[in-house]
């Protein structure tokens, strides 16, 4: 085996092997111990691969390949999420049809993840764009309308000018499309929506079962956003009119001295109409209106207002009215759109002071000169710690003291209602573009919204020539005249389809049961595969979607185990454990971007290198969960590890395999079982870096060595085929076995051959190093410190001295104190 290391050959040969042999199939026998391990699947984008996706397959991967070897049935899939702006933008730059280069994309996708031996279950591999799958999320989405989580309102929507499209609140980064970054109009738009809200309790409750980072499940318990407080009850006065203001923060009830309602609350003509403020007040909100719509307002930094001549009432003993004003940045949908303001909150502190409405602190601190600068409204003030002085009977308590107490006070005499508060509002599920899921609802004028009738699924999307989106903002299917008019499934009469097409997310929210059953025609998937495979025990995916992805999936998940589509054994939950990886940059330590001119194809990497050289290097780069950049001299780096494999399996074999001495086999058996614990620890933790350092300070030890024994070569190729596992397989092979090492058995750790035989100590005479001596680990004090004595280093500067003491610093260092 003198021959060099062709990686070309040998990647082409196993490639094939695994491909004939379909080696990495999951069983649908029950009886087997499961394991199903998930990665995001991609955007088949006309770009193809770059190294960035190399990184989480790579790592699941390596999981998946761990689990087969320790006895598990691993269900290991990959599929294409092809509907959506990526692949109909690319579609629109092109001038090419998106059925056409979602098609070819794919095929691009496929070979490339093939070209990287990845063990993925292609016999499971699902598109989003077949209407065999579609079918499916377009039958969802029938069963969310019938459970009344579906329906359709007038609402303001994001709306991106250059994509013509709506946008979800997630989908909007700094005021602009994420996409694109074209600057975010507001507009009303009719759009279809679901009650993702009726689940929010459910989804924050759930995040409790999960082993997911925390940070993830801050995320999500960020945007869902549940804050407890009271609901306090308003009259205007000399109107009959009452609302409810929202008040997460109630302890400082006694402070309140105006109140500011949304410039868009429906109430708000009604407040003014007939009176000298109506026209400045209603020209006001418009105005306001206009500047949000055309992003021209910082709600953050930018407060303006008008009063509207209205009062609330006097109703919590105040012994004061507060004056209603219109503030801009009051938002109606946030608690009721309108807020009893006082000297606590910062922004109605900075409003205040802007228009001269009088304040009035009752939260003070402990030191005296900073509470008169409060008293004076020299400062703003809210802190834990802060002391109330008002009303009376809450005199003196602390800030987070008083909460339960007012709380009951106000409730208790019909103040103020419980109320709880959510950031999250409900999903918007339309888009009015070409390229998605068609919605399966049908317009009757006689019988309002019809669904499509289940057996007439899927509704196809119907091939057109011109799938541009419209300036009208009217999907582009609203003209296929011939597409739209039907009959209506209820009375027979004269109907149009829906034309709005479903959102991105729409077929990644549940694509991970697909996976289990992806040929059926009869349901969803059989609701014994579901009870056999549910939950995914290990999921990886971007941190970008652990916020929108991971909320809106596990949301449809819970919604089909409530209506029994998921066997109840499964569990509320869909994901097990989920991680996420930081991204791979360019060497600048931008971001890998095609206009850039810094994107590293996976391809060019394999043909000069190898696929397990580039499998091994960006898992080799840095920690899994940071962002780290791309550096060529690492994968040179990478390579000569694996040439050094190579070369020293080629010896070996060569050699026919010579007994090595006792001693010698004993210490690299230790060091190998230290390799062992160590690679196996770290896949665990995902810190595949240190695991492949490993790799290498092993291999290393047996080149200096020269020699390793058949078994212990046997094992550590074992560990490398998680890695390399097209060399693994060669090597596995040159060495005489005919079953494939993916089927091997993993590697048994002894802690007790892990030990150390030698154990290096320093010796110091007087605190300053003379020498370093191995001894045996079993060593006694008084072997350790005869050896020691006996070195010649250490001998000359004991010789006619007398040792007042002898130290054991720690067990690696003795020190000789002289006198």
């Amino acid at each position: 085996m003198a021959d060099r290391y062709d990686h070309e050959t040998i990647e082409k040969k196993w490639q094939g092997q695994w491909a004939k042999k379909n080696s990495f199939a999951a069983s649908d026998d029950v009886s087997l111990e499961k394991y199903y391990c998930l990665v995001e699947f991609p955007y088949p984008s006309g770009e193809g691969l770059h190294v960035g996706h190399t990184r989480p397959y790579t790592a699941l991967d390596i999981l998946a390949r761990k689990r087969r070897m320790q006895g598990y049935n691993v269900l290991f899939p990959m599929g294409f999420d092809a509907f959506g702006l990526p692949s109909e933008n690319y579609a629109i730059k092109t001038g090419i049809h998106p059925a056409i280069t979602t098609k070819k994309n794919i095929e691009t996708f496929t070979r490339q993840l093939k070209t990287l031996g990845f063990s993925f279950d292609w016999e499971r591999a699902i598109v989003t764009t077949d209407p065999g799958y579609y079918k499916w999320t377009q039958w969802i989405f029938l069963k969310l309308y019938e459970a009344g989580l579906a329906y359709k309102a007038t609402i303001a929507v994001n709306w991106c000018p250059s994509c013509k499209i709506g946008l979800a609140n997630e989908e909007v980064v700094d005021g602009q499309c994420e996409r694109c970054g074209t600057t975010v109009e507001q507009k009303m738009k009719e759009q279809w929506m679901l009650r993702i809200t009726r689940y929010a309790d459910r989804l924050l409750e759930g995040l409790e079962q999960v082993d997911y980072p925390e940070r993830v499940k801050v995320s999500q318990q960020n945007w869902i956003g549940r804050s407890y407080g009271v609901g306090l009850k308003n009259k205007v006065k000399d109107l009959d009119i009452a609302f409810t203001v929202y008040d997460s923060i109630p302890q400082t009830f006694a402070a309140q001295t105006f109140t500011v309602i949304a410039p868009d609350h429906p109430l708000l003509p009604e407040l003014v109409k007939g009176t000298e403020h109506e026209q400045p007040v209603m020209e006001f909100a418009e105005k306001i209106r206009q500047k949000k719509a055309a992003n021209k307002f910082d709600m953050a930094t930018e407060m303006e207002g008008i009063f509207t001549g209205r009062y609330v009432k006097n109703f919590l003993e105040l012994g004061r009215d507060l004056p209603i004003w219109v503030a801009s940045y009051v938002v109606s949908d946030y608690g009721t759109g309108v807020v009893n303001c006082s000297a606590h909150d910062e922004r109605d502190w900075k409003f205040a002071k802007k228009y001269g409405i009088p304040l009035h602190p009752v939260l003070f601190p402990k030191d005296k000169k900073l509470a008169e600068q409060v008293k004076k409204l020299e400062i703003f003030y809210r802190e834990p710690d802060g002391v109330l002085s008002e009303p009376k009977m809450f005199a003196g308590l602390r800030w987070d003291d008083a909460r339960e107490p007012v709380i009951k006070y106000l409730v208790g005499n019909q103040f103020a209602e419980h109320a709880v508060h959510y950031r999250l509002r409900d999903w918007i599920f339309s888009r009015q573009r070409y390229w998605g899921e068609p919605i399966p609802m049908i317009q009757c004028k006689r019988c309002g919204w019809v669904p499509v009738p289940e057996k007439q699924l899927p509704v196809t999307l119907p091939a057109v020539e011109r799938y541009e989106p419209s300036d009208s903002g009217e999907s582009p299917l609203a003209s296929i005249t011939d597409w739209v008019n039907v009959s209506c499934p209820t009375c027979k009469g004269p109907a149009t389809r829906e034309t709005d097409t479903m959102p991105n997310w729409a077929g990644s929210n549940w694509y991970f049961l697909r996976y289990l059953d992806p040929h059926n025609t009869k349901a969803l998937a059989s609701p014994d595969l579901m009870a056999y495979w549910i939950p995914v025990d290990w999921y990886n995916g971007g941190m970008e979607h652990t916020t929108l992805h991971l909320l809106y999936s596990r949301f449809i998940y819970k919604f089909l185990y409530d209506i029994g589509i998921i066997p109840q054994q499964s569990g509320p939950e869909p994901y097990r454990k989920r991680t996420s990886h930081g991204l791979i940059l360019a060497a600048s330590g931008a971001k890998m971007s095609k206009s850039k001119g810094n994107v590293i194809n996976p391809d060019d990497i394999v043909k000069q290198f190898g696929a397990d050289t580039l499998r091994v290097y960006v898992m080799f780069m840095g920690p899994f969960e940071q962002a780290v950049s791309w550096d060529t001299h690492g994968v040179i780096g990478v390579r000569r590890f694996l040439d050094k494999v190579w070369n020293f399996y080629s010896g070996l074999l060569a050699s026919g395999g010579e007994e090595l001495a006792e001693a010698q086999h004993a210490e690299l058996n230790a060091a190998l079982h230290r390799t062992i614990k160590k690679v196996g620890d770290d896949i665990e933790t995902q810190d595949y870096n240190t695991a492949i350092s490993a790799l290498m300070i092993f291999i290393n030890q047996a080149v200096e060595s020269g020699r390793l024994a058949y078994e212990q070569a046997e094992d550590f190729l074992r560990l490398l085929a998680l890695f390399a596992p097209h060399l693994a397989e060669e090597l596995w092979q040159r060495m005489g076995h005919k079953q494939s090492i993916t089927r091997e058995r993993w590697p048994r750790y002894n802690a007790d051959i892990a030990r150390p035989q030698t154990i290096p100590i320093v010796v110091q005479v007087n605190g300053r190093v003379r020498d370093t001596i191995q001894v045996t680990a079993d060593s006694t004090e008084q072997r350790i410190e005869a050896m020691a004595k006996d070195q010649p280093n250490v001998s000359k500067h004991l010789e006619g001295k007398r040792i007042k003491n002898t130290i054991y610093i720690t067990n690696r260092l003795i020190n000789f104190v002289l006198e």
